[in-house]
């Protein structure tokens, strides 16, 4: 199980400018488990949301993010509200972000930071990984993890060394950034590139003791 804790509200917001009108996609995997997700903790995000004089056009809740095949499937019967929202905010670990945003062509947003769990990747993860580093940038960075993508895990950009959208670490691999700029660009949001990223801190990806002292922690420990 991926262990997940929510954003704060603040934070939501200024990522989503200037959005008005949002859709909400939640995991009823992981989240629910750790209880930063689930049917509940969506419709109270949608309420604080339209507090702010947001519109919330429609809510999803699908079993797990981290398959593509069951996210097309289950927002292709919403078609008509993501059609109508500005952004989607996705309400999962940074996978399922990261599936949405490869299934709609319509900017994602975490709604919370994945931390540590030993490397698990979701039940059905597909291309998109996760590196769990609890401070999730995918709002800027098109849905699409820099940390993960990148054989360098760069937070500033391409490094000199990228030549024709492929990496030179690895001889074929795509350049994670060029992949970036690419979404980027087909979503007029360029400019999101403008927005430096801050210095990772790693003990962010470390899992808090508030939940080190919980029977979910334990139960993934091994300890039971």
């Amino acid at each position: 199980m991926l262990i997940t804790e929510e954003k704060p509200l603040k934070e939501l917001l200024a990522a989503i400018e200037p959005a008005r009108k949002l859709f909400i996609v939640g995991c009823s995997g992981c989240p629910i488990g750790w209880e930063t997700g689930g049917p509940a903790k969506v419709a109270a995000l949608a309420d604080q949301l339209r507090g702010k004089d947001k519109e919330v056009v429609g809510t999803a809740m699908i079993d797990f993010l981290c398959n593509k095949a069951l996210v097309g499937l289950r927002l292709g019967r919403c078609i008509d509200a993501l059609r109508a929202a500005d952004a989607i905010l996705v309400s999962s670990c940074g996978i399922g972000v990261q599936a949405t945003a490869a299934m709609v062509d319509k900017p994602c947003h975490p709604v919370l930071n994945t931390m540590s769990s030993a490397g698990f990747q979701g039940l059905w993860p597909s291309n998109e990984r996760c590196c769990q580093c609890g401070d999730c940038v995918l709002s800027l960075t098109g849905g699409i993890c820099p940390i993960a993508t990148c054989a360098k895990s760069l937070l500033n950009g391409s490094c000199g060394g990228s030549h024709d959208g492929t990496c030179e670490v690895e001889h074929g691999r795509p350049c994670g950034w060029y992949l970036i700029y690419e979404r980027l660009k087909a979503q007029g949001r360029l400019d999101n590139l403008k927005r430096l990223l801050t210095i990772r801190n790693h003990q962010n990806m470390d899992v808090p003791m508030k939940h080190r002292s919980t029977i979910r922690w334990a139960l993934e420990a091994g300890e039971f």
